[in-house]
């Protein structure tokens, strides 16, 4: 074999000296090994970063029994908020929103303040006050409005057999003994006799469910209170002519009532006055300020930097019910703690050309609340407008490569964006993505198309027999998918750095 003059030189050293080169072959060896086990970088290191065991516990936080259920608005879902912060400010992740990384706003809704509401009576000689859900309830949502009612009681009997025209009822209160008549059929007529509200209790005959118990689930919608949709504050004059009082006192404290009035459980003559001055005073809470999470991930390139492609998972549930936890790590622990993964994917993988905001939105599970509030009124750091918008709601359920879209080519909203998923989502275990277009309306990515006018996508694994279930926990997820479909929008964030795109 041939040698070049420098290779038959080191030759004759080696043979020379050779405690130099006693250590060259573990030299060499050492540093192929470190080569081997260097670090990836870019797509390659955040494809790695994001991990099966690192989704498991942050899904086991995310949809604890301790949070609650993550209600809109509710205390567990203002703690995954500052969970999620924390994750974002230890990655290294910019404030999103304008304020830091909290984008806020007013939860407009009817709600029961339980500390001004109340109903009194007074004979004169004694009297009492009655405590909302506990003493008395109110028959339904539409109640829920501001106003104070007062007035005098007359005894009606029991209520199918009510003659309301026929008693002195103007400017006075009507109570009926409940004989299984609706409280709302007494209403009309009741009002069409001048009274000023319906109170509604069960009488010695009544055989029914105890209040506490029929009426415990309208209790707790008016104390979570409902959207008024643009109606107001219920604080106004024209308020108190659209609600005609309804209340419904439990047994022991219409029997307290009519002791007080002299009379037994079965009540005096109908048509009695019962000489007590009654009185209704409701009042509600003001808005509720509540937060989506904001993390800005800035784009490198001087002039791309300025197009942001967000990424949106709303990360509440339905809360608590009854006193069972409605805990959603499906819907949607699985596409919150995606967008944790796919936070700590792009803190190894640098940045990109263009921008990148995570938005985890609040009231989804409402009405779709936090991103029609973020849409209606964007904001974005470094004066960048967001460009598309792809959005990741139930990841972790079905079959193992089942993975749905919209909009698919049969809508006319069909992109280039969805062309990129289809593209690589074989890569990750999804040879074929099926069609969700039935849920184009039903998640965040609407109110991107509706109000940004911007390209949408919708990752999506399907319903199941969980679905808005107490049953819909962490031990039933499949972390692996939820990792898999968030290493698939990594891909696709990476697709989306080209020169010029298609969207």
């Amino acid at each position: 074999m041939h040698r070049s003059r420098f290779e038959r030189g080191l030759f004759r050293a080696a043979l020379a000296f050779p405690f130099l080169f006693a250590g060259l072959d573990q030299v060499c060896a050492a540093a192929a090994t470190a080569a081997a086990t260097a670090p990836a970088s870019g797509l390659a290191a955040a494809l790695d970063t994001i991990q099966a065991e690192k989704i498991r516990s942050d899904e086991f936080f995310i949809a604890s029994d301790e949070l609650g259920g993550r209600d809109t608005p509710s205390p567990g879902q203002r703690i995954a908020a500052r969970f999620i912060r924390s994750r974002l400010e230890r990655l290294g992740w910019k404030p999103g929103a304008r304020d830091g990384f909290f984008f806020r706003y007013p939860d407009q809704r009817d709600r029961i303040d339980e500390t001004a509401t109340k109903v009194t009576w007074d004979t004169g000689s004694k009297k009492a006050e009655l405590r909302f859900a506990e003493d008395y309830y109110l028959p339904a949502l539409i109640d829920c409005k501001a106003l104070e009612v007062a007035g005098p009681v007359v005894f009606c009997g029991n209520g199918g057999e009510a003659k309301f025209a026929e008693l002195q009822l103007s400017g006075k209160w009507a109570l009926c003994l409940d004989d299984g008549t609706d409280v709302r059929k007494l209403s009309r007529p009741a009002r069409q006799a001048g009274a000023i509200g319906v109170i509604l209790a069960p009488g010695p005959a009544y055989q029914g469910e105890s209040y506490s118990r029929r009426f415990a689930k309208d209790a707790a919608r008016q104390r979570r209170g409902f959207s008024n949709n643009g109606r107001g504050s219920g604080d106004g004059e024209e308020d108190h002519e659209k609600v005609f009082p309804q209340l419904l006192l439990t047994r022991n404290a219409v029997e307290d009532l009519l002791a007080a009035a002299g009379a037994g459980p079965a009540g005096p003559a109908v048509g009695t006055d019962l000489g007590l001055a009654f009185s209704d005073t409701r009042r509600l809470t003001g808005p509720v300020q509540v937060e989506n999470v904001c993390g800005f991930w800035p784009g490198s390139d001087p002039v791309l930097a300025k197009e942001t492609i967000v990424v949106s998972a709303h990360y509440d549930h339905v809360g608590t019910r009854d006193g069972v936890v409605y805990n959603g790590a499906d819907d949607n622990g699985s596409g919150t703690c995606g967008l944790m993964a796919i936070a700590e994917a792009l803190a190894s993988y640098g940045p990109m050309r263009r921008s990148v905001l995570l938005l985890w939105v609040s009231g989804e599970e409402k009405g779709l609340w936090g991103s029609e509030a973020w849409t209606k009124d964007p904001w974005l750091p470094n004066e960048s407008k967001p460009i598309c918008d792809i959005n990741i709601d139930m990841i972790g359920r079905n079959a193992p490569d089942k993975l749905l879209i919209t909009p698919t080519k049969d809508r006319p909203e069909y992109n280039g964006l969805v062309r990129i998923a289809e593209k690589v989502a074989p890569l990750e275990g999804f040879p074929t993505l099926g069609s969700c277009d039935e849920y184009w309306s039903r998640s965040d990515h609407k109110n991107f198309a509706d109000n940004l006018k911007i390209p949408v996508a919708f990752l999506f694994s399907d319903v199941h027999e969980d679905y808005h279930q107490p049953t819909d926990d962490p031990e039933k997820v499949d972390v692996d998918k939820i990792r898999r479909v968030s290493r698939m929008v990594v891909r696709m964030l990476e697709e989306l750095q080209a020169d010029r795109l298609e969207l």
